[in-house]
């Protein structure tokens, strides 16, 4: 009796092109830190004021212009993780589902990947599309760090309540810090404490 395979459901991915697809990715070395976050949450003006370089990652006022994983390797200890943005996107909806499901298996899978960064919002605050990052994270046992953008464009109480608010929901959340960082790309504010996180973090992994 000869035994009959069960078929592919139609549009689905075999095991060799998950295998295929994973080896697309840049070798595993050094320490990776990965920027998350909603779409136009500010991920690529932050990377290139972390690094004071303008033109490194690709700005846009349009959602959903990064839509793929972006390495910088600053050298063979380090490289720099910009992620597409999850939520609203300028983008057909089946393509938004494509990167969000490649967002949450890099961050189950990549056992170089040290840390974390979770852009959010500062005039938003966490929203539901956060927390299933965070949960992600949480299942996969990633440290992260909730980095609150534009504080710039939020006035000082309003951005006391952001960060009381995120404190209390990030307490819910075992792999998180509990402390956010606030930053603007704009102003340069925070940037100077975001860097001084990554080299501890580095200089923790030499030990």
């Amino acid at each position: 009796m000869t035994a009959v395979k069960p078929r592919t459901p139609a549009g689905a991915f075999t095991t060799g092109e998950i295998g295929a697809g994973r080896r697309l990715l840049p070798a595993m070395k050094g320490n990776e830190i990965a920027f998350v976050g909603r779409s136009n949450v500010g991920k690529s003006s932050l990377i290139n004021a972390l690094t004071n370089r303008n033109g490194l990652a690709r700005t846009s006022h349009t959602p959903g212009r990064t839509q793929e994983l972006v390495f910088f390797a600053a050298d063979d200890h380090l490289t720099l993780v910009d992620m597409p943005g999850y939520g609203y996107a300028a983008a057909p909806k089946a393509k938004v589902a494509a990167w969000t499901a490649l967002i949450h298996t890099y961050l189950r899978g990549r056992a170089n990947l040290k840390r974390v960064y979770v852009l959010v919002d500062a005039r938003r605050g966490l929203t539901a599309a956060d927390d299933e990052v965070l949960e992600t994270l949480d299942s996969a046992a990633v440290s992260y760090q909730i980095v609150l953008t534009k504080a710039d464009e939020v006035k000082p109480g309003e951005l006391a309540a952001c960060l009381d608010a995120t404190g209390m929901a990030l307490s819910k959340h075992p792999a998180a810090f509990p402390q956010a960082l606030v930053t603007s790309a704009r102003s340069g504010a925070g940037i100077p404490e975001l860097r001084a996180a990554i080299a501890r973090l580095l200089a923790e992994q030499r030990r």
